[in-house]
């Protein structure tokens, strides 16, 4: 069973035109995670679209695009808007406070700020979000909507999920079939899927035919190894190697402990 401790160290981007800023928070994350900067919106945007973020900090007051719009073009992104926001700004008015989070923003922090504050931020969400992803990883119940952020993130697993079960008893299936039925490149079907799932698009599909396989032993009709072939492994030996990788236990031992 996958845990947290095997994912991989999360990727922050901070966006701010003071290079002090930026120096002072790279010294201050960059030890706990990998950091990206970028000195305003536009360069954000560029940094998101070649590289797996997991979460970004952008001060509010930058030329070009501000901290608001970039948060505003990040949440309305098909590709990008399951990745969680944190505003840092001088303005302290109610006023600026629901404008950052009509944007889409997950936490506003006014500057001057603490640095343990901005730090128990990002690790809350983090780590929130993390639990997610390795409930839906770990059990085999859980739907791929639940790692769902928002609206754009539902449609987006929706239609993922649904392509790949009316696909699932193809063994050859891959992310080159996923990446045309999503019309998006595989780098960035890549960098969402990884990013919203901690998972890459093969782990994914695996992971797919093996949620839906228990579907099925739960109808208790179906013999493990028509339900093997029918998700679209070779052998049952395959199949039953996989699942107990993933789940901790043989779908034989899955079935007797859903039985009782």
């Amino acid at each position: 069973m996958q845990t947290t401790d095997t994912f991989e160290k999360a990727a922050i981007l901070i966006v701010d035109d003071n290079e002090d800023i930026l120096e002072f928070l790279l010294d201050d994350l960059g030890e706990a995670y990998t950091i990206y900067t970028a000195v305003n919106g536009t360069e954000a945007l560029k940094i998101l679209s070649e590289e797996v973020v997991h979460l970004v900090i952008s001060d509010v007051m930058m030329p070009e695009i501000d901290g608001f719009e970039l948060c505003d073009k990040i949440k309305s992104s098909f590709e990008l808007s399951h990745i969680p926001v944190i505003l840092l700004t001088a303005k302290n008015s109610l006023a600026s406070k629901i404008e950052g989070l009509s944007t889409g923003a997950d936490a506003y922090i006014e500057k001057p700020f603490s640095p343990e504050h901005l730090a128990a931020q990002v690790s809350s969400l983090l780590t929130n979000r993390n639990k997610v992803k390795e409930y839906f990883i770990n059990s085999p119940l859980a739907h791929i909507k639940s790692i769902a952020h928002s609206r754009l993130d539902e449609e987006f697993l929706e239609k993922l999920n649904n392509f790949i079960v009316e696909n699932i008893e193809n063994p050859d299936l891959d992310v080159e079939h996923l990446a045309v039925a999503m019309n998006m490149s595989r780098p960035t079907l890549y960098r969402k899927v990884k990013s919203i799932s901690n998972l890459s698009p093969n782990e994914m599909i695996n992971l797919s035919r093996l949620k839906k396989a228990v579907e099925l032993m739960n109808t208790k009709v179906i013999a493990l190894g028509q339900i093997a072939d029918i998700v679209g492994y070779s052998s049952l030996t395959q199949f039953g190697r996989n699942f107990q990788k993933q789940f901790g236990l043989t779908p034989s031992e899955y079935m007797q402990r859903a039985g009782s």
